[in-house]
C-alpha cells in the first residue's frame, strides 16, 4: 500500500517561481531557517505546499508568483554578476534601473566580461535554461594577444581537459588580426566558470577582451552597455514554449488601415487611371 503524493510542490520550487531565488538558493535559504509556513521555521526542502499556505523569508511574506518575463542586458565591463559582493564591488543588479523589478541572471559574465546578460524573475526559468542539457549555443566575441594559427586553435575545436576537469569542443571562427591582436568568434554550450579564458590560456593565448553576443536564440544586436530591453511575451512563448508568459498580457492589436486612402502612384510612372482628355478630332 502506497500513500498519497502530498498536494503542491515542493517549497524550493515555489519560491524560485515566485522570483525570491533559485531552488539552490531557496534550499540554502531553508537550511539557515530563513523560511516559515504557517508561522513555523522550516528546516528541510522536503515539504509541499500548496496556494492556502502562508510563505514567509526574512519575516516578509512571499507574493504570490507573477507570469514568467525576461530581459536582455548589455552588461558593462567592471560589474559582478552576483547579488551581493563580499568586496564591496559593484553588481549588475545595483547598476539596473529602480523601475525593474527583482531579477536573477541566467549564468553569469565575469568582471573582466561584456555584453549579453539574460535575466528573468522566474528561478524555475533561470534554472532550466542553465541546464547543460539545453544545449544552447552561446556566442563571444574574442580578442587575444597575438597571431594564432588554424592549427592552434584545433585543440579548443576537438575539446580539452584541464586537470580532471573536461571542455567540450568549441565552434572557432578566425576572424582577423588587428596589430598585437586577433578577433575571433567562440560558440560554446557549457559555459564553464571562465570556460574561454581558461582554454585559451592552456594553448598560450590571453584573452585581453571578450563580448557574449548572443545566448541562445537571444542577440545583443545594437544594444548599448547598461542598456535593458525586455522580450516580448510572444516570443517566450514561441522560442520557449511558455504558455504562462502571455497570460494576463494583451498583446498589442495591429492598427487597423483607415479605408477610402488611395496610394499616390510613384513619380515617373502613368497613373493606371484612364485620361479625361478628349479624344483628337477626326481627320476630313
Amino acid at each position: 500500500m502506497t500513500e498519497d503524493t502530498p498536494k503542491g510542490d515542493r517549497i524550493a520550487k515555489v519560491l524560485a517561481r515566485a522570483g525570491v531565488a533559485s531552488r539552490r538558493e531557496a534550499e540554502r535559504m531553508i537550511a539557515a531557517g530563513r523560511v516559515a509556513v504557517n508561522g513555523e521555521t522550516i528546516a528541510s526542502p522536503a515539504l509541499n505546499v500548496t496556494a492556502s499556505h502562508r510563505i514567509t523569508v526574512d519575516g516578509q511574506p512571499v507574493a504570490a508568483a507573477e507570469r514568467p518575463r525576461m530581459w536582455l542586458y548589455h552588461k558593462p565591463l567592471g560589474l559582478v554578476t552576483t547579488n551581493a559582493d563580499e568586496k564591496g564591488r559593484k553588481t549588475v543588479f545595483d547598476a539596473l534601473p529602480p523601475e525593474m523589478p527583482r531579477v536573477m541572471s541566467v549564468g553569469r559574465l565575469d568582471i573582466n566580461s561584456e555584453g549579453l546578460l539574460l535575466l528573468t524573475n522566474d528561478g524555475e526559468l533561470k534554472r532550466r535554461l542553465e541546464l547543460p542539457s539545453t544545449g544552447w549555443l552561446r556566442k563571444y566575441r574574442v580578442r587575444v594577444k597575438g597571431a594564432p594559427k588554424e592549427d592552434d586553435l584545433a585543440p579548443l575545436r576537438r575539446g580539452l581537459s584541464i586537470g580532471a576537469e573536461r571542455f567540450q569542443p568549441m565552434e572557432i571562427t578566425l576572424d582577423r588580426q588587428q596589430g598585437a591582436n586577433a578577433w575571433l568568434t567562440i560558440g560554446i554550450r557549457e559555459g564553464k566558470n571562465r570556460e574561454i579564458r581558461r582554454a585559451m590560456g592552456e594553448i598560450g593565448l590571453e584573452v585581453n577582451r571578450l563580448i557574449r553576443v548572443s545566448y541562445g536564440p537571444f542577440r545583443l544586436n545594437q544594444m548599448k552597455p547598461g542598456t535593458v530591453e525586455e522580450i516580448k511575451p510572444r516570443v517566450l512563448r514561441d522560442q520557449l514554449g511558455l504558455e504562462a508568459a502571455t497570460e494576463g498580457h494583451a498583446e498589442p492589436k495591429p492598427r487597423p488601415k483607415r479605408p477610402g486612402l488611395r496610394k499616390a502612384p510613384a513619380k515617373g510612372k502613368a497613373s493606371a487611371r484612364p485620361s479625361r482628355r478628349p479624344p483628337p478630332p477626326r481627320k476630313g
